[in-house]
């Protein structure tokens, strides 16, 4: 999540140089072709159940396309604080919905570490909205927010589908897996957009941008994702999502110079705090791991 948070900056550079089906489409892409020897059944890995496969694609639909389709559109619609104190939210969807489908309940400590979480980020980004006729409040349209809300949800079905993954599936598969099926879903869109784009006009730097974008985000977190699912519950792994808008924010102040007040460190701390309380050892360790397969 950390790293998601990191190069969610970069992305917006990319942004502004490839419209974006074009650039979900090159970064499945690049990730499927670096990520061709994960697709097949390592040895000692059950083959796939038809209800996994099905998970797999809803795993990808609302994971990786209708995510980032609602969050960019949101977004554009609304504004980044907005977006940032909508997206503080995820920590509690993923509770609610591991509770309903994983049956997995809900500790207090859990839930007062959801509450810390969920008040920090969205503390952060109400305090981080600067004074001035610039930042007045404007009229954005309701669905700019139901479309932050719906990606809210997608994050966290996220979280949720690849728990269930996790258990009988190995992080390496999932991840090539639901990012072939990611291709499959933009291609149309990706090509659409691509018979209309001036390629020569990109510069190198970009073009490494991608790459490194590509693989950042579709290879390595995604992995890393699903094999911190096979030990952590769903509910404290939803809380770890706060560290995508923190990541963010300190790449801000560290690399591109925005200023950080004591209202915005307050808010990282409080928000670090829900973090460490809802995933410090209890002492219990008699919950059965789920299966793992070799990497």
């Amino acid at each position: 999540m950390a790293l998601v948070g990191s190069y969610v900056g970069l992305s917006r550079s990319l942004v502004a140089v490839f419209p974006v089906f074009l650039l979900a489409w090159m970064r499945f892409g690049i990730a499927a072709v670096a990520m061709a020897g994960w697709v097949r059944r390592r040895p000692g890995e059950p083959a796939l159940l038809s209800h996994e496969r099905v998970l797999l694609f809803w795993e990808s639909f609302l994971g990786n396309f209708l995510f980032s389709v609602c969050m960019l559109f949101g977004v554009a619609a609304t504004s980044a604080v907005a977006a940032g104190v909508v997206m503080a939210c995820i920590p509690a969807a993923v509770a609610v919905l591991s509770w309903l489908f994983l049956q997995e309940p809900v500790t207090r400590r859990v839930s007062v570490g959801i509450v810390c979480a969920v008040a920090g980020v969205a503390s952060l980004g109400l305090g981080g909205h600067p004074a001035g006729p610039e930042s007045a409040v404007k009229d954005h349209p309701w669905w700019g927010y139901a479309l932050l809300i719906a990606a809210v949800f997608c994050e966290a079905a996220y979280v949720v589908i690849g728990k269930r993954l996790a258990a009988n599936v190995s992080p390496r598969r999932i991840s090539a897996l639901i990012n072939l099926w990611g291709l499959v879903l933009v291609t149309p869109f990706g090509v659409w957009q691509a018979l209309r784009f001036d390629f020569p006009g990109v510069a190198v730097q970009e073009w490494a941008l991608l790459v490194f974008y590509a693989l950042a985000a579709s290879v390595i977190t995604v992995w890393l994702w699903m094999r911190g699912l096979q030990d952590v519950p769903a509910p404290q792994a939803g809380v770890f999502s706060v560290m995508l808008p923190l990541a963010a924010t300190a790449v801000g102040v560290l690399f591109l110079g925005e200023p950080l007040g004591a209202a915005q460190a307050g808010a990282l701390g409080l928000a670090l705090a829900g973090l460490l309380l809802a995933t410090w050892p209890s002492g219990n360790t008699g919950n059965a791991r789920a299966r793992v397969y070799p990497e």
